[in-house]
């Protein structure tokens, strides 16, 4: 059993005999970078565990704006709102990186869900998380200017994807200058501007499709 498939909430509350039988359940995916898993406005009845890559979940606007709604790495489960309610996909998933994803259909989950009450434990957990994730993401959205919601996003992906170096924390994001924007809700000239005043500032180092930074506490002082 991999231990990114145990990081979970799906898996976080099942003993390994009940975790292994679960896994031999699910459905192997593989995506290449830029694939599309689904659009927007699909038909969908499957949730995902991300076991190695990135993928990205956005949103088009009437208008064709795209605002990009979260990164996900391994261990990371989406989709499961379709399971629940049975209506069309909410958003666009795509392969930011190479991807391999874990599926689990519908009848298979509602199946682990009777007379488990544990696997229901993790998906409320789930559930519980995006909503937290969503208010606080209104919240940026009304009351933090641009630069502090670069900060946060910066921090947020440095928890997930980053590693410690010589004293720094070196986050191989993988998104382009358009997709940080499109993450934090700004033009790409507003939050690139953001990141050259914190690069100016000695607080990060800016890379291709990855960032250093160099004061994690300056960054965390700039987010609040």
């Amino acid at each position: 059993m991999s231990d990114v498939l145990l990081q979970a909430p799906l898996f976080a509350n099942l003993d390994e005999t009940a975790a292994s039988a679960l896994r031999a359940a699910m459905v192997e995916v593989k995506l290449r970078r830029g694939e599309v898993l689904f659009r927007e406005g699909d038909a969908g009845d499957r949730l995902y565990v991300v076991i190695d890559g990135k993928v990205k979940m956005g949103r088009t606007s009437s208008d064709g704006r795209e605002n990009l709604l979260a990164v996900l790495g391994p261990g990371q489960m989406f989709g499961e709102l379709s399971l629940f309610d049975p209506g069309p996909r909410a958003s666009t998933v795509t392969a930011v990186t190479d991807t391999t994803l874990l599926a689990l259909g519908q009848d298979e989950l509602m199946n682990w869900l009777t007379g488990r009450p544990e696997v229901a434990r993790g998906l409320l957990h789930q559930l519980a998380s995006r909503l937290r994730t969503l208010n606080d993401q209104v919240a940026d959205l009304v009351f933090s200017d641009v630069p502090g919601r670069v900060a946060k996003a910066l921090l947020d992906l440095a928890r997930r994807f980053g590693k410690q170096t010589d004293g720094c924390i070196h986050v191989h994001h993988d998104l382009t200058q358009e997709e940080l924007a499109q993450l934090v809700g700004a033009s790409r000239e507003t939050v690139n501007k953001a990141l050259a005043d914190f690069a100016h500032r000695g607080w990060i180092r800016l890379e291709q499709r990855a960032v250093v930074i160099l004061d994690a506490d300056r960054l965390r002082h700039r987010a609040r």
